[in-house]
Order: structure tokens, then sequence, then C-alpha cells
């Protein structure tokens, strides 16, 4: 039953992932339902059980999630080819759905973000691409390393984790600013709290990037700090694909390895290194650091 099950979900993460590549083309229910291989006088059905949100809906929110980030990089391309790579046929059609959705137009947003409406929004993405998130793992996918220490620019999240996407969006803009790019300076995750604590206030993650010995943080930017993840052993458990949620993969460490191992845990927060793959159809990809003595 298990195995069944891993298939069918590997099936459907097929599905996402061939939606997130192809966000400008042709989604409709015949030619998503070809990539599961399943009949598309069903797949709509298995889609939304699956899921929880239909399959038209996903591709719309899907894309208007690429369209707003790329919104919010002042910079980058005009709005109306952010509307045609977004899978819209002209720009008019992307303004209504994008002031339906966020209550504002697409030029407005790039000025200012409004940040609540965005996050309301992409509920029903998030929770449904986490929920066929790989449980379960395996010792032999976990591996002991002698890390390097790593020193760090530090932005901050404290507080109620339904509003963390602001922060990352904050970050993004923040290390996009200061011309990090992922390729050169390496990105992490610190969590210091579990996912959903029992007070929201007191969830609290930090968003790292990477940087070299001789980096000088400006004295006059209060969002950022410096700091550094120390060096020492670590078990690791690497996650590819979709890696919204990794606290599957942190409790296998917690509740699942760390006893079977006869190892101890070193006084440092459990964290993670995030990839950017080289080619997209390989995903993203994660590795969870647990510290060890």
């Amino acid at each position: 039953m298990t195995a069944a099950r891993d298939h069918y979900h590997a099936w459907m993460q097929r599905v996402l992932d061939h939606i997130d590549r192809h966000l400008d083309g042709d989604l409709d229910l015949d030619a998503v339902s070809g990539v599961a291989a399943f009949s598309k006088f069903h797949f709509h059905r298995q889609f939304k059980a699956t899921f929880g949100v239909s399959l038209h809906r996903y591709v719309q929110l899907a894309r208007l999630r690429l369209a707003s980030k790329r919104l919010a990089d002042r910079e980058g391309q005009s709005v109306t080819d952010i509307a045609l790579d977004s899978g819209y046929e002209t720009p008019d059609a992307f303004a209504r759905a994008f002031r339906q959705r966020f209550r504002q137009s697409p030029s407005s947003f790039r000025k200012c973000p409004d940040w609540e409406p965005w996050l309301r929004t992409f509920g029903p993405l998030n929770s449904a691409r986490s929920k066929i998130m790989p449980t379960t793992f395996t010792p032999n996918e976990v591996t002991i390393r002698e890390v390097a220490p790593t020193r760090v620019t530090i932005f901050e999240h404290r507080g109620d984790p339904e509003i963390l996407d602001v922060t990352i969006q904050k970050f993004i803009a923040w290390r996009k600013a200061a011309g990090m790019s992922p390729k050169t300076n390496p990105a992490f995750n610190i969590w210091y709290t579990e996912r959903r604590p029992t007070n929201p206030a007191d969830y609290r993650m930090e968003l790292c990037v990477g940087v070299d010995a001789d980096h000088c943080i400006d004295p006059a930017d209060e969002t950022v700090r410096a700091g550094e993840i120390p060096g020492g052993r670590c078990a690791v458990l690497r996650v590819t694909g979709d890696t919204h949620n990794l606290e599957p993969a942190a409790l296998y460490l917690y509740r699942d390895w760390l006893p079977a191992s006869g190892e101890e845990m070193r006084d440092f927060p459990i964290y993670c290194q995030r990839f950017f793959l080289a080619e997209p159809e390989q995903g993203t990809a994660a590795e969870v650091h647990l510290p060890l003595k």
C-alpha cells in the first residue's frame, strides 16, 4: 500500500513540476492529465482530491505568484512582458486577474507591494504543495559530514509564521539590492522553534547569506546583522523537488535517525542550506543539517 501511494504521489509531483516549468504554455486539462498519464475524465477530481484546489485555480495562482515576484523586482521585465511570460494572452487580462486577487494593479504593486492580500491569496497554493512532501526517509539517506564554519549576513523573522512569506520577499529584495546572487552567495535557513509553535508569536527563524570573511555590513542597515554558522560534525539529509516544507525531514532526523544513531546533538539549532539547481526541471534542493558533538 505504501509503495503504491508513493508511486501515485510521485506522478502527482511530476505534474506540479511540469506546471512550474510551463507557466507560459498550455496547461489545460488535456495537457496536464497527459503528463500524469491519467484519464482526463477523472484527473480534475484526482487533482482536487490530492491538493485541495482545482487544477485551474492552482495554475492561475502559480502564474500570479511568478508574476508578482517578477514585479517586485523593480528593475526587471516590463509589466507587458511579465503578463505574456505568465501565460496571459493580453496585458489587460493579466491586470484584471491581478487586481481581482491582490486589490492592486500590477504597476501599483511594483511601486509599493501590499503583502497582506498577497499572503492570503497564496495560502491554498502553499498548502497544496505541502500535501505530497515526502514524510518518510531512510538511514542511508543521512550522511555525517565535517562542516566548515560559514560567515553569514542574517535577516531575521520573529512572530507569526503565517507572515513568513512577507519576510522572505523582503529578504530576496534586500539580497538583490546587495548584489548577492544565490550562485555566488549560499543561502541558509536557521530554525529556532518548530514550524507551528503553540504561540505563533514565539516563532523565530533566520534567513542567511554566506559572505566572505572581509565582508562589511552597512552600519545604517538595521535589517541585517553579521553572524556565523559554526563548523563541526553534522547529520545531513538532502531533500529535492518541493522544499517549501522541510519539517518532515527535520522530524525524521530528531525522532527517528538520532535515537538509533547513538549520536548527541551539539548546542546549535537545526538549519538547512538551500540550492538553486542549474537545470530548472530538477527543481530545488535543500540539505537539512543537524549539528552533532
